[in-house]
């Protein structure tokens, strides 16, 4: 399986295209902007997107959401918590996702089938009230909950530091490894992050 992570919008936000390479089946996690890059990147690539992906409902993960999602005319998995105004109300006064209709809400639990690929939904509130997790084979696609020795802050609207110590328990309790891809930055692995992340040594204490 190929991860591959384009810099988009203007937070620099990780959009993943993830591809099984036997079946060139796709899937897109979170189109932050700059659209036509990822666009791009499919039609190079020759990439069959069989979903699109929102980890949360933050401007700059869903910016490119319309435009990507309408050239390729594939379902969209989200959480419903995520609508409305309010998460956004501290960046764009006004600003809200604005789903397609071949919108598909998950939540956790749920099992996201892209051709050959498969993602459980985790639900990770506490950056946002929709924050979800993907899990696909031996990767985490973990949105602004969990970073790289780091985790998603809790002090925007709709926020909260409660779910955010659940979320970063229920991640830390997986059993076995991953390989973690965040919103923003550099990969890691869950194990690193188990060793030496002060948030997921003490997330009590955020």
């Amino acid at each position: 399986m190929l991860v591959k992570a384009l810099e988009v919008g203007y937070l620099q936000t990780n959009c993943y295209l993830v591809t099984d390479e036997d079946t060139m089946d796709s899937a897109i996690i979170d189109p932050g902007g700059n659209s036509n890059l990822i666009l791009d990147y499919v039609e190079r690539n020759k990439l069959q997107v069989r979903g699109i992906l929102v980890t949360h409902g933050h401007f700059d993960h869903c910016m490119g959401l319309e435009e990507v999602q309408a050239a390729l005319g594939c379902p969209v998995y989200m959480s419903h918590k995520d609508l409305g105004g309010e998460i956004n109300s501290a960046f764009f006064a006004g600003w809200e996702v604005d789903p397609p209709d071949e919108t598909v809400f998950v939540s956790e639990g749920d099992e996201i089938r892209c051709g050959s690929l498969v993602f459980d939904v985790l639900e990770t509130p506490g950056h946002t009230p929709g924050g979800l997790t993907f899990r696909c084979r031996d990767c985490l696609f973990t949105g602004d909950t969990l970073f790289r020795m780091s985790c998603g802050r809790y002090d925007f609207p709709g926020s909260s530091s409660l779910e955010l110590t659940h979320s970063l328990e229920k991640l830390r309790d997986l059993e076995g490894d991953y390989e973690v891809y965040p919103g923003h930055e550099g990969s890691s692995t869950l194990e690193y992050e188990r060793r030496f992340n002060p948030y997921l040594l003490r997330p009590w204490d955020l």
